[in-house]
């Protein structure tokens, strides 16, 4: 299975696309990041700027079409504080879904300190000792504190680098007075909440995401004399951190691109950005850092392995994502796999053996067989209407890959597989373009006959073939038991496929098996 997950953050946008393997674990296959700034101006209440949700759909579009060219099976997206707190959010992520197809989700500070725990806790070798895990972000940082498996405590706080630059450095270099203001609110932040952190304590603390993985880089960079070929699981000392955030702090921004390792892209933030962590460092009193290369992206793509982990397993069981569909919707509606694959099977048969007579396509083959599938969903509701039951179900039960009006098609045939007719009088069906009512027609002519020779749901009737005599056709039944009931039953339901075939027919036991 592959899964694409994007992140659309305060100050990039990023994607990563995996593979999931047999095991549940994962590889990244391609990723993608764009800085757009999209909480520029837009934190606190404020609107998202013109410029930069402009840019953000750009950069969207370009990672659906990514993902499309992957052939991803799922697009797991969401939207971090810069979209939470933005007043015009919502219409924002109304356009994403409108001009790329990406549906996010916004998440809570809380829900994105989970995430991120539980990506750094696959990336690090934590075991069963006690980490803190902080991400800086553009609006937030999130500070977590928990072993491999369990979180104990989780926060996020408003302390992201462009809400801090942007209100608090004023000057390039900052002044003195400036970055003493910007750490007394650090601490009048997380003050209390580092002490619960102590009171518990821990073994070591984990950094990820852009901010700390380029700090960690400058300091690297500083200590070994050029830049390391690999910043995964990298310990970085505080004291280096300390160092960095002097460095930074002394240079105006042309001079700080001139920092080796510095990401030339984050040289207007990254004053905030180690005062921010060189603080919560201090005031946890930590040695040293080690530096993961996992974050949100990566949490929520250990979350949807986690939470489907059947439907993960059915991707590589049942590549067709249409097919796939349709068993994971019946299964979830319990449906009696034995019954709806033998009716599926029939039905098929007597279809291709009708194929010259209605003249449908194997596009109209594929909607009979997964309406047969799906026949019986409303079973699960109640059984007297179940066919008005399964109608509902398919209609809404978020099938992947048809188009809807496939779907309505599916949904139809399967409503009329059992009692009444296609009528103009019922609205879905009459809304249907006259050649898609044909087909329903068609299809449920062919199911009810099929549905029927399962009558008693034990399989009696293991194949059938249809003969043209002239005046009448002979539907020939092979049994391998007592098909009485299955005979009785389709004789009532034989009205339909009748006027397909133009002419009567007879049924007929051509042998009893063995």
């Amino acid at each position: 299975m592959r899964i694409a997950a994007i992140d659309i953050g305060t100050n990039s946008v990023h994607m990563i696309v995996v593979r999931v393997r047999a095991d549940l674990s994962f590889e990244v296959v391609d990723r993608e990041k764009v800085m757009v700034r999209l909480g520029a101006g837009g934190l606190d209440g404020r609107a998202l700027t013109r410029e930069a949700t402009a840019a953000a759909l750009q950069a969207l579009a370009t990672f659906k079409r990514l993902a499309d060219a992957h052939r991803v099976d799922e697009i797991v997206a969401v939207a971090t504080s810069a979209v939470r707190e933005s007043r015009n959010g919502g219409g924002f992520l109304a356009r994403v879904e409108k001009e790329t197809g990406i549906r996010p989700m916004v998440i809570s500070g809380g829900e994105e300190a989970r995430l991120i725990h539980r990506a750094a806790a696959y990336g690090v070798d934590i075991g069963s000792s006690r980490a803190v895990v902080i991400d800086i972000g553009g609006g937030s940082v999130e500070i977590t504190l928990g072993t491999a498996t369990s979180i104990q405590l989780a926060r996020s706080f408003k302390l992201g680098v462009i809400r801090l630059t942007e209100r608090f450095i004023r000057s390039d270099p900052p002044s003195g007075r400036d970055e003493r203001r910007l750490e007394r609110h650090i601490l009048s932040e997380i003050d209390r909440y580092c002490d619960q952190v102590a009171a518990i304590g821990f073994d070591r603390v984990i950094g990820t995401s852009g901010t700390i993985l380029s700090l960690g880089m400058v300091a690297a960079t500083a200590a070994q004399g050029a830049p390391p070929q690999e910043l995964r699981n990298l310990r970085v000392a505080a004291k280096q951190i300390r160092r960095v955030r002097k460095e930074v702090g002394s240079r105006d921004i042309e001079r700080r691109l001139t920092i080796p390792g510095l990401d030339p892209r984050r040289a207007d933030l990254v004053v905030a950005g180690a005062v921010l962590l060189d603080t919560i460092l201090g005031r946890l009193d930590a040695d040293a850092i080690t530096l993961c290369d996992l974050a949100l992206r990566e949490g929520l793509v250990l979350d949807y392995v986690q939470r489907h982990r059947r439907h993960v397993a059915q991707v590589d069981r049942i590549p067709d994502v249409r097919r796939r569909s349709t068993i994971e919707l019946a299964e979830r509606c319990h449906y009696v796999a034995v019954h709806a694959q033998h009716v599926a099977r029939l039905a098929l048969a007597l279809f291709d053996q009708t194929r010259a007579l209605h003249g449908l396509t194997d596009r109209e083959r594929e909607w009979l067989e997964y309406a047969a599938l799906m026949h019986d969903l409303g079973v699960h509701i109640s059984y007297p209407r179940h066919h008005r039951h399964s109608y509902y179900l398919i209609k809404n039960g978020d099938l992947r890959g048809f188009e809807p009006y496939e779907i309505e098609v599916m949904a139809l045939v399967a409503r009329y597989h059992r009692r009444g007719t296609p009528k103009k009088t019922h609205e879905e069906y009459a809304q249907l373009p006259a050649p898609l009512r044909r087909s329903v027609r068609v299809l449920a002519s062919i199911l009810r006959v099929a549905e029927s020779l399962d009558r008693s749901h034990a399989q009696v009737v293991s194949a059938l073939e249809l003969q043209d005599r002239g005046t009448d056709m002979l539907l020939q039944l092979r049994a391998s038991g007592d098909a009485e009931l299955e005979t009785w039953a389709a004789s009532r339901h034989l009205a339909q496929l009748e006027k397909l075939v133009q002419r009567p027919v007879r049924l007929a036991i051509a042998n009893r098996e063995s």
